[in-house]
This record gives structure tokens, C-alpha cells and sequence, in this order.
């Protein structure tokens, strides 16, 4: 899959394509009909696929200081696209100056002059443009001119999680931030995933008898609510069971909220400095303060036993 960042990476004798643009922070399963609807129509017409995507989240320029929290970086959207067969990820660096071109402006310059639009995908919120002037309708009526057909896709949810809501990564924000992680897979079509960089802690962890892998996680990242998990830490390519705590560990009073997994029974892991992902399966319990070290080990196990009960029943789930 070819990724390009801004318009003058796109090869100059790219040909037509069919196109899909949007944020798609997450490739929920509403994006993935959305992108799996443009792959295929692709290869129906014999051209090659797009997805068009932003960075920053428009958001944050339109309206500073509004940045949602993001359920996957750029390079995990990219990684899940190429999955579903998308042929070129295309980024554009969304600028003040950028969020001022009319619907008409940007079909021209990104639809029209570089991907050679010969069908556009798209959900049927879509906005584009100043102001978000545009619409599924605009597009279409563009199209007319400018020799592109559309096709709308529809995002109802089909299970109980949205409760009849469409799609969406607001709704999928919403379920995280509320430590409905479970809720939140079926609609992402998989464990919500942290990524960041393995960071010296407390270490009280490793004197407990519990090393955990203390994540400094990206920018704008959607954490789920303060509690303890059933997961998974992957580093260096391999996934280990983890049990994972959300907090400000108030056991020590602690007022930094941070991401920590226990790679359970690993032995000697030194993970320092490395960047590793953390996927969140099912909600163990919440955040509690103990009356004693002892009452708290007894929790940790507990919370390591239940942790690898709720992986395996997984995992024997989809053998």
C-alpha cells in the first residue's frame, strides 16, 4: 500500500481511482463498510482505491483546544487500511488555510486535479469544505461536472452496543471513556488498542512482585476509565496476556494518571524505551484503595487470575 503525506506526493501519472475521504480515527466497522465498499467497487471499474485522511483532526484547527481523543494514530489507520486492501492511504496536513477552501476548491485540487476521482465513497454524514459547507448532495452535484459518480453508505449499528445508533468514533469515544471497552469492540471490530513508549515509573510494580510496563501514551489518546483489565501488551512483534491498570494508583497516593500492564508470568522482561501497544479486552474491577499491602496483593492476584480466565475464554472463543 502506498501512503503519501500531502498532495505532492501523489506519482504525477497516477491514474483513476475511486476515493474515499474522511477522518477515520479508528476504522471502526462503519468505516471498514465504507472502505471495504470503495476496495471493491475499485477492482470492479479496474482502478485503484484511496482513502484520504487529516492531520491534525480538523477539529483542532477549526476550534483550538477541541481535539477529541483519538482511538488509533495515523499509523495504526494506515495498518488496519491496508488489511481491508486499500491500494494508497493519502494524509493531508489540514491547515488554517486549508480549512478555508469552498466544496468546490477542494474537489478541484485533491478529487479532480491529483486522484483522478472516478467514484467517491462515502457515509451519509459526511461534510466537506469551509464551514463544512458540503455535503453528500454538493459532492454529487459536483460530480455531475466533474465526471465522478457517489455512492452513499449506510452505518447502522446491528448490535446492542449503539443502541440503535450509527456508527460512529464519537459513540466509540463515549464507550471507552466510560470503560465499556467491550461495548466499544463491537463496534471497532476488535480490542481497543493504547500505543506508546515504555517509561521508568515508581516501580513499586517490581517490588510488589508485579512488573508492569508503565506506557507514556501518544498525544490526544483515548484512555479508557480509571479501573483494572483483561488484555494484551504487545512489544518487539509478540502479544503477551496482560493485566492492565488504568489510574492514579491511590494506593500511594499517586495524582498522574497512567497506563500500566503486567505481561502476566513473564519473568525478566525489559521493555524500557520500546514502543508497545496495550488492547483492551474486558473490565476486571475499579480503581480501589486497600487497607493494607496485603489486601492489595490479594487484589492484584485476583485480578491476574480473573485476567487470564477472561483471555482464555476469549481466545477459545475464536479457535
Amino acid at each position: 500500500m502506498q501512503r503519501w503525506r500531502g498532495l505532492e506526493d501523489i506519482p504525477q501519472d497516477w491514474g483513476r481511482s475511486v476515493v474515499t475521504i474522511g477522518s477515520y480515527d479508528g476504522v471502526h466497522r462503519g468505516h471498514q463498510l465504507i472502505i471495504g465498499r470503495a476496495v471493491e467497487r475499485a477492482r470492479e471499474l479496474g482502478v485503484l482505491s484511496v482513502v484520504v485522511t487529516f492531520d491534525p483532526h480538523p477539529s483542532e484547527v477549526v476550534r483550538p483546544g477541541s481535539h477529541p481523543p483519538l482511538l488509533a494514530p495515523h499509523h495504526r489507520r494506515a495498518e488496519l487500511m491496508a488489511h481491508l486492501g486499500v491500494d494508497a492511504v493519502l494524509i493531508l496536513p489540514f491547515t488554517s488555510e486549508f480549512s478555508k477552501l469552498s466544496a468546490a476548491d477542494f474537489v478541484v485540487k485533491v478529487l479532480v486535479d491529483k486522484l483522478h476521482a472516478k467514484l467517491v465513497v462515502e457515509g451519509p454524514n459526511f461534510r466537506f469544505g469551509h464551514k463544512a459547507a458540503g455535503n453528500v448532495e454538493v459532492l454529487a452535484e459536483l460530480g455531475r461536472t466533474y465526471d465522478y459518480e457517489v455512492e452513499v453508505i449506510d452505518l447502522r449499528v446491528r448490535g446492542e452496543a449503539g443502541g440503535g445508533e450509527p456508527f460512529s468514533s464519537t459513540l466509540t469515544r463515549r464507550l471507552v471513556t466510560e470503560g465499556d471497552i467491550e461495548g466499544a469492540a463491537e463496534i471497532l471490530g476488535r480490542p481497543h488498542r493504547v500505543e506508546g513508549v515504555v517509561v521508568r515509573g515508581a516501580q513499586r510494580g517490581r517490588e510488589l512482585g508485579y512488573p508492569t510496563a508503565n506506557v507514556e501514551t501518544l498525544p490526544h489518546t483515548a484512555i479508557p476509565a480509571d479501573g483494572v483489565y483483561a488484555g494484551w501488551l504487545t512489544a518487539d512483534g509478540e502479544r503477551m496476556p496482560a493485566a492492565i491498570s488504568v489510574g492514579t494508583n491511590p494506593q500511594f497516593d499517586g495524582t498522574e494518571r497512567t497506563v500500566e500492564a503486567y505481561a502476566i508470568d513473564r519473568v525478566g522482561l525489559d521493555l524500557y524505551g520500546l514502543h508497545v501497544a496495550v488492547d483492551f479486552l474486558a473490565y476486571v474491577r475499579g480503581m480501589a484503595k486497600f487497607d493494607s499491602i496485603e489486601d492489595l496483593l490479594e487484589a492484584i492476584g485476583n485480578d491476574v487470575k480473573r485476567s487470564t480466565e477472561l483471555i482464555e475464554a476469549y481466545e477459545s472463543r475464536r479457535d
